[in-house]
């Protein structure tokens, strides 16, 4: 039989081959971070940028008048009837995060003959910082109390030009509506445009939903039908807090590609290891950063109540 000293040695070596200086190989490093966030809920449907460097300036480009005009046949637009495009960039500035796993030597038992204890070792890295990935991109605030939050802002501490006050009221379509009268008429492409909520409050609106004495009423109350309003998709999100001012939570009413998310570096991957405690200790750094390319293509409701 194989003892703990024996199983620490062996991931050891495993995990040896599977990195070089402490950093996965390129490779290696992009499917630990495409596990992060396939396990994430927001993460999955924003814009991710792989970063070049720890700041980077992403192009956008957009039309924001109009670009036909009257022509007449053989005659050349004047020249104050041409239209450039609007061109500027998105600023990415990626800030350091760390993550720290201590795994009992059970589990390194239960995989090391298998031979798979390096996939192991990234499935439950990416499992447990997944949340901790859309907290931050969620709920990230420089002005934070918590020294993980503040350090940079998240979607909701972003949004500030376009909001609306559910004054204390429950998910419902006159709120969804007054968000969908708030957003700028050419942001709303509503196929790509999603309301973001919590947990509570995507069943709030979905319960009211079931309520209707119709097929479709019972659908909800029986099934998990996708919530919509208006042909724009609800996604719950079980980091969106739930007790702001007590009671209340925050609606963002957003194309999630308007959310740009970018790492930079290769992910580092660090192994130490405590024989006496029985446990083998894993360090993950990774540099991220979160900007909207358009703010003001966003909506958020404030005060929705929850309770």
């Amino acid at each position: 039989m194989i003892d703990n000293g024996d199983l620490i040695q062996k991931a050891d070596m495993q995990l040896a081959d599977l990195s070089s200086g402490g950093l996965l190989q390129e490779a290696q490093a992009q499917t630990f971070l495409r596990l992060a966030i396939k396990k994430a809920a927001l993460l999955p449907i924003c814009r991710t940028v792989p970063m070049k460097s720890p700041k980077q300036l992403v192009e956008k480009i957009r039309f924001g008048s109009r670009v036909l005009k009257a022509g007449t046949s053989g005659v050349a637009l004047a020249q104050g009837d041409r239209v450039k495009p609007d061109l500027s960039m998105v600023e990415l500035d990626a800030e350091l995060f760390k993550g720290e796993l201590h795994i009992p030597v059970e589990a390194v038992e239960d995989n090391i003959e298998r031979g798979d204890f390096p996939q192991t070792i990234q499935e439950l890295m990416a499992e447990a910082i997944s949340r901790d990935l859309d907290d931050l991109a969620w709920n990230g605030d420089t002005a934070s109390t918590d020294p993980f939050l503040a350090k940079m802002n998240g979607v909701r501490a972003l949004i500030s030009s376009n909001t609306v006050d559910a004054v204390g009221v429950r998910t419902n379509k006159t709120l969804l509506r007054d968000m969908l009268k708030t957003m700028p008429v050419e942001a709303q492409d509503r196929p790509n445009l999603r309301f973001i909520t919590s947990v509570n409050a995507e069943t709030d609106y979905r319960d009211s939903l079931a309520e209707r004495a119709t097929a479709v009423g019972d659908r909800f109350l029986e099934g998990d039908l996708p919530v919509m309003y208006s042909g724009v998709r609800m996604v719950s999100l079980p980091v969106a807090p739930e007790n702001l001012s007590g009671t209340n939570t925050e609606m963002v009413l957003i194309d999630p590609k308007n959310i740009y998310v970018g790492f930079w570096r290769g992910v580092k991957f660090e192994l130490d290891k405590d024989i006496s405690a029985g446990v083998l200790k894993v360090v993950v750094t990774l540099r991220m950063a979160l900007e909207l390319a358009e703010e003001t293509f966003s909506v958020k409701g404030e005060n929705v109540l929850v309770a």
